[in-house]
């Protein structure tokens, strides 16, 4: 306990009162006080604090204490014959957990001490608890960060590897995987910016666009005379062509429990409806507007451009400014009216893409 008093016959009441229960630290004025706390503030379990005192009086004292946090761990009584109200307002605005007025009765001193020093001891080991269990929460949570983390790159390795599975099966160049995600990202960049109503963000659009690698991997399951025709196919072979979006969830359900959570429902959106077409002709369920995953629709518009401006067994590639106006005026299925807004907004980044993609492929 640390006595402040700069009355000697105060000092000796208090430390005969009080010296059989607590080890006594006594300083003669303010000045004295701050330095045996700078000292031994990790010791002190309680001040008793005259206020009127030469130096530093007790109002200072206080004010240093609130200012170097001490008041937060070491509890003050002021015992001091000031008697007047704005006195003990401020200090109980400064942070004194307690005022006992001169002349003073000693069981009342000595109780309220007693249960001061308790009720502090209590909120410092109840402060203490709280800072251990927040640094283990803090420790599981950079754990559950870390696991999440390798997880969504194991995540990115499947879905690229599926990916790249089915383009070396479709001949096609190996990029377009790479486009298509490329083109989704510029797609739903601009979507953002122009509708902030659809409620995408990057960490969104960054699923998405991981996910648009595997929009045809149903494509697996198909047999190479239909997969690899050079001609046009037949209508039979169209209608079996078409059963890659629902053979691809299937695939995808059946490595269910791999994914990321929140990724395999984006993989299975994007995989089963990225055909389907605003107007409700698309396949394979004949899905209408807003009905169609927004996920979907980008990786739709994404596939259809990348496929236009590519060559492929069954065709030639269209000229950039030809696979623009196809899509714009529906000649491959109609598109949503915003996406369509935002397709134009940003043709030039598509452009820009598909040239540079055709560069590094020659």
């Amino acid at each position: 306990m640390l006595i402040v008093d700069d009355d000697e016959i105060n000092r000796e009441m208090l430390t005969v009162m009080l010296e059989d229960e607590y080890p006594i630290e006594i300083a003669v004025d303010g000045e004295a006080a701050v330095d045996t706390l700078r000292r031994q503030q990790e010791e002190i379990l309680v001040v008793l604090l005259d206020l009127l005192m030469p130096k530093i009086d007790g109002f200072g004292v206080l004010e240093i204490m609130k200012a170097q946090g001490w008041l937060d761990k070491i509890p003050v009584l002021v015992i001091s014959a000031e008697s007047a109200n704005n006195a003990e307002y401020r200090c109980l605005e400064l942070g004194v957990s307690d005022f006992i007025h001169k002349p003073y009765d000693h069981k009342i001193v000595k109780n309220r001490i007693t249960n001061t020093v308790n009720l502090f001891r209590y909120k410092n080991e109840l402060e203490d608890k709280v800072a251990e269990q927040t640094e283990e929460l803090r420790k599981q949570y950079e754990l559950l960060k870390h696991q999440r983390d390798r997880l969504k790159e194991s995540n990115v390795r499947i879905i690229d590897l599926l990916g790249t599975v089915v383009e070396s099966r479709n001949l096609e160049s190996g990029e377009h995987i790479q486009r298509v995600k490329g083109f989704t990202r510029i797609l739903a960049e601009q979507l953002m910016e122009d509708y902030p109503e659809y409620g995408l963000t990057p960490e969104r659009i960054d699923g998405i666009v991981m996910a648009s690698a595997l929009h045809d991997v149903g494509k697996i399951a198909i047999p190479d005379s239909v997969l690899l025709k050079p001609g046009k196919l037949t209508i039979e072979e169209f209608e079996f062509m078409k059963t890659h979006t629902v053979k691809g969830c299937e695939i995808l359900n059946n490595a269910e429990g791999i994914w990321e959570e929140g990724y395999g429902d984006i993989c299975y959106e994007i995989c089963r409806h990225h055909h389907e077409r605003y107007d409700g002709r698309g396949y394979p369920d004949g899905l209408a507007g807003e009905d169609i995953p927004l996920s979907a629709q980008l990786v739709g518009v994404a596939d259809v451009y990348d496929a236009l401006v590519s060559v492929r067994v069954y065709k030639p590639p269209f000229t950039l400014d030809q696979a623009y106006h196809m899509i714009q005026n529906g000649e491959c299925g109609v598109f949503s009216p915003k996406l369509m807004t935002s397709f134009r907004r940003c043709r030039e980044k598509f452009e820009a893409l598909a040239r540079m993609q055709h560069e590094n492929e020659h």
